[in-house]
């Protein structure tokens, strides 16, 4: 049952698609199972990890308590995920391992986004030294790897070689070096090498941009923070609102706004198809591990989208990321990491549970932190040091 079903969802995919029958493996072996294959396995892995499931509780720019309507990192990977998987169909790339990697690539995320990154980052420098600092792709890793606790043969969820590759799409050299010192060939050798990840790895890269523009803009004007007005600036976003009163001129608030980002977003994923589809026409990869190893990315958007696209993202670093509102937040939630920081170090019996194994303590208090929720960290802090920021 298995092989036939394995081999006719392969008939679909293109030669240089990830084959779920052709997978490098996972770290330590197990008997297939039945009715899925390797990718849709280590999905579900991820869907039932304790990890994905405190992405709920986890900020994307505002912070959890500021409301519910706002995306948090799980939204936001299933929105990953369902673009993900719509431009796989497309390409003929493997959507089960599309969807392993957009569903997993946020579970190292920090509590209060990149603020509390950049706050544990400087916390582990300050601790252990440069080249210590905190990588949150590199936190994913180490939660599937080593941190989720479910299973009686290994730790971690002992995930496929091409979803921990999609995982970790940033690394260090330092870190890099350490991976293949531990596991030599594995998921760290293309950071040395300067190689590319598979399409698959790639895809899930653009899904997660053209995710973060879109929710954004959307997010940010529910907010108050940015106006409608202030987004015809750029011209992506005019050329869309322009197109979309000249079919509906009477169209105004927020069915304005909701169309005129539904029609970015589709177009963003359109000039990914058609650009990786004239690219693979003109110069087909053979197979997998040639479409993966060249050193440039064999997906991407077309030179004009990516320029149009690099004007929105910095008009939202200037007037959103950086909005006086938002950076005040930024302040208390940078505060509350390197306290909770602080307090666990110079006390680590109020840890949960004791060091493990080879685990530095300063690793083990970051770990800890690293998985909390934004309300769950807020919550400690106030308990821990008698202070209310929020």
């Amino acid at each position: 049952m298995v092989d036939v079903c394995a081999g006719a969802f392969a008939m679909r995919l293109k030669p240089y698609a990830c084959d779920p029958q052709q997978s490098r493996g996972r770290r330590i072996a197990e008997a297939p199972a039945p009715t899925r294959d390797v990718f849709q396995r280590d999905r579900d892995r991820i869907v039932h990890s304790t990890a994905f499931r405190r992405l709920v509780y986890k900020t994307q720019v505002f912070l959890n308590h500021e409301g519910d309507l706002f995306r948090t990192r799980l939204t936001h990977s299933l929105e990953v995920a369902q673009l993900g998987r719509s431009m796989a169909r497309a390409l003929g790339l493997n959507e089960d391992l599309v969807e392993a990697i957009a569903l997993g690539h946020d579970l190292g995320h920090t509590p209060f986004g990149h603020a509390g990154q950049e706050a544990l980052d400087a916390c582990l420098k300050r601790c252990a030294g440069p080249g210590h600092g905190f990588e949150h792709n590199l936190q994913s890793l180490r939660v599937v790897d080593v941190l989720e606790e479910r299973y009686p043969a290994f730790d971690g969820l002992n995930l496929t070689f091409e979803t921990r590759e999609g995982l970790l799409k940033h690394c260090s050299r330092r870190h890099a070096e350490a991976l293949q010192r531990r596991e030599p060939g594995g998921v760290g050798q293309r950071f040395l090498d300067g190689t590319a990840p598979s399409l698959e790895a790639q895809l899930c890269d653009l899904a997660d941009e053209i995710a973060y523009n879109a929710h954004d803009i959307d997010d940010g004007v529910r907010s108050g923070l940015i106006t409608l007005e202030q987004l015809l600036e750029v011209p992506l976003v005019a050329r869309f609102h322009d197109d979309v009163l000249a079919e509906h001129p009477q169209l105004q608030g927020r069915r304005l706004l909701y169309e005129t980002v539904r029609r970015l977003l589709s177009q963003s994923v359109y000039d990914v198809i058609d650009t990786v589809s004239a690219a693979s026409a003109a110069a087909p990869p053979a197979e997998a591990n040639a479409a993966h190893r060249p050193l440039t990315p064999l997906l991407a958007f077309s030179a004009a989208w990516r320029e149009q696209s690099t004007v929105l993202k910095q008009f939202l670093r200037a007037r959103l990321y950086r909005h006086p509102q938002v950076a005040g937040m930024t302040d208390r939630a940078q505060q509350v990491v390197r306290e909770l920081f602080e307090v666990y170090r110079a006390s680590p019996e109020l840890l949960p549970v004791p060091a493990a194994g080879a685990r530095a303590p300063h690793r083990q208090v970051a770990d800890y932190i690293a998985g909390m929720t934004d309300r769950f960290a807020i919550r400690e802090h106030q308990r821990l040091t008698g202070k209310t920021l929020f």
